[in-house]
């Protein structure tokens, strides 16, 4: 057997990237450099990996985490050493925060270079902390170690990726020369390496699904809740599939009780009865928080949007609020769950409406006020948006939700827009959404959006603020040639439009420099740029052509709303007011009825 360090290098690389690949992983985010050089030629030679180049490590991992969110199985992002590890932080901290697949395989230097001031040589294991599931530092390739060891540990990681949900970072360190001889390691693969996975497709080792499934014990608690509540409802946040959405609805149904779809949950897209999808609109009206004051409240999956959702029950605490996600992430801002169940959304509805067959459960009965309630605001809505004529923030939004074709997916940066789509769309197309919600920040948005149209094989509208644009404008690379396009529209308002709505915007003295934070760009020139059709509509019409022209052209392109700060402040706040006079008028007649 050879020990030619070039040739192990590059053989140990090798049987990486092959183990993923048959662990199910097929796209790789590559960042050039010199010191990962045999992980990318055991890309570039192995004819089932699908590649994305990038020139940045930071967009290169959002696209990989965006990958994830759509495909629920990691993408692998390959750097070289030194700050390029660094770069990769950001997207780690979002993985983890959100439970999404993630495969780190960063290049390094030998342990001999390490704490020696020699160049690009940084503390890269456990470089990422607590953000991390697993992590495993490579040894150098030598001879002696039996190369099973380098497939087990891919194994593991990818196991650990998917199974715990987040991100792995698996440090491979070199020495030189790192450039391999042609064909260098094919001799080494029959000397060294078990026949049984040398004449397989199949990993080394096998892991296979584990569902997660509810116990008796648990489903007969969460009955036993229900039999016994007075008023109840069921929040919907960020679900995993049309599956989980679907059992969502059944149970509500089943239930009678009210639904409230966030935006991202995929049960936003049918007004059943008694779903309530401008909740965060409603809970602005003080006779709507007295009236919906649920005493048992089931809340399927992920973090819902709504601020004001979990302010409002904390500021009465239901006696019973059982969260059902699963993964084991703490969803508990006000501290009010009492129940925790981790376990996998459809199978707890599923359990759930078997042993509700012989339960006597009470309907929510205000139910009819409920939907009295969602009809009006949604004609109030149509009426204030459409017909003001300029298009403004909420109007986009709407537009967007009303518009996306049912082929294509939605991608929404946090801050405002996720926001507002999440206040304003009420019934949309049936598409799959998707966001940075774990750490709700607005860097790498571009590409991340990017990575949620490659995982999910279709193209993607992306809704984002002109400061999400501005922190990922190189992202805007990685669409020239993207096999599935992405349809940018950009919310410009010349700044922090999310910081309007808070306390300190009423210190005109420091808010507009500090926080508002106006840079006077508009993106015509970096769509330009990067080869992207460009087009600015100033009317709602306008705005809706010039979207649907977009997504029928099968090509990425920017559309830019121009928009005014303090106008959108206003036009929320009169919003705001029309919704609580419509609650008020409803209540009034709840009551003389009664």
């Amino acid at each position: 057997m050879t020990t030619d360090v070039e040739n192990l290098n590059q053989f140990w690389a090798d049987l990486v990237v092959e183990e993923l690949v048959r662990c199910g992983l097929r796209r790789f985010c590559i960042a050039p450099g010199s010191r990962s050089s045999p992980l990318v030629v055991a890309v570039a030679r192995n004819a089932r990996c699908e590649s994305t180049i990038h020139f940045d490590e930071r967009g290169a991992s959002f696209f990989a985490l965006g990958y994830g969110r759509a495909a629920r199985k990691p993408a692998a992002v390959i750097t070289t050493s030194g700050t390029a590890v660094a770069n990769c932080f950001p997207a780690v901290v979002e993985a983890s925060a959100d439970g999404i697949p993630l495969l780190l395989l960063t290049g390094d230097r030998p342990p001999e270079l390490r704490k020696t001031g020699a160049n690009q040589t940084v503390e890269q294991p456990r470089a990422f902390g607590q953000h991390i599931v697993w992590e495993f530092d490579f040894p150098t390739p030598t001879a002696a170690i039996d190369p099973s060891f380098v497939l087990t540990t891919v194994d593991q990681a990818v196991h650990r990726a998917v199974h715990d949900g987040g991100p792995v970072h698996l440090n491979m360190m070199y020495r030189e020369p790192l450039a391999p001889q042609p064909d260098s390691s094919d001799g080494l693969l029959a000397d060294s390496v078990p026949g049984r996975w040398l004449d397989s497709d199949e990993p080394y080792t096998t892991y296979p699904p584990n569902p997660k499934l509810p116990s008796e014990g648990a489903i007969l608690a969460v009955v036993e809740r229900i039999e016994q509540a007075r008023q109840g409802a069921i929040i919907v946040g960020r679900l995993r599939g049309k599956g989980d959405a679907e059992a969502a609805r059944h149970l509500a149904a089943r239930l009678g009780w009210p639904l409230i779809p966030d935006i991202l949950s995929g049960s936003r897209f049918s007004f059943t009865q008694g779903a309530i999808p401008y909740v965060d609109l409603l809970l602005q009206s003080e006779e709507f928080c007295d009236a919906f004051r649920p005493d048992t409240v089931i809340h399927l999956g992920a973090r819902a949007t709504s601020k004001r959702l979990y302010e409002h029950l904390a500021s009465y605490a239901p006696d019973n609020l059982v969260l059902v996600a699963p993964d084991a992430n703490r969803i508990d801002p006000a501290h009010n769950v009492t129940l925790r169940l981790e376990c996998d959304v459809d199978a707890f509805a599923a359990h759930t409406l078997g042993r509700l067959e012989s339960v006597g459960v009470r309907p929510f009965e205000l139910t009819p006020w409920l939907s009295s309630l969602t009809s009006r605001v949604d004609e109030l809505l149509e009426r204030a948006l459409s017909e003001a004529g300029t298009v403004s923030e909420p109007a986009v939004a709407r537009s967007i939700a009303r518009n996306i074709p049912p082929t294509h997916a939605l991608f929404v940066s946090g801050s405002l827009p996720v926001r507002e789509i999440d206040m304003f769309s009420g019934e949309s197309t049936a598409v799959q959404v998707g966001a940075n919600r774990g750490a709700s920040g607005i860097d790498g948005t571009v590409a991340s959006a990017a990575g949620f149209a490659a995982g999910l094989r279709k193209p993607v509208t992306l809704l984002l603020g002109d400061l999400a644009l501005l922190h990922d404008l190189n992202s805007l690379a990685l669409l020239k040639e993207a096999p599935y396009p992405v349809t940018i529209v950009v919310v410009n308002n010349d700044g922090g439009g999310v910081f309007s709505f808070l306390p300190i915007a009423e210190r005109q003295d420091i808010f507009d420099r500090y926080f508002a934070t106006p840079h006077g760009l508009n993106f015509e020139p970096a769509a330009r740029m990067f080869s992207l059709d460009y087009n600015n509509p100033h009317a709602v019409d306008d705005f809706v052509t010039a979207y649907r022209q977009a997504v029928a052209s099968g090509a990425s392109s920017v559309i830019e709303v121009t928009t005014d700060r303090q106008a959108n402040r206003m036009l929320h706040d009169d919003i705001a007011r029309a919704v609580r006079k419509i609650a008020t008028d409803v209540a009034q007649l709840v009551a003389a009825a009664q």
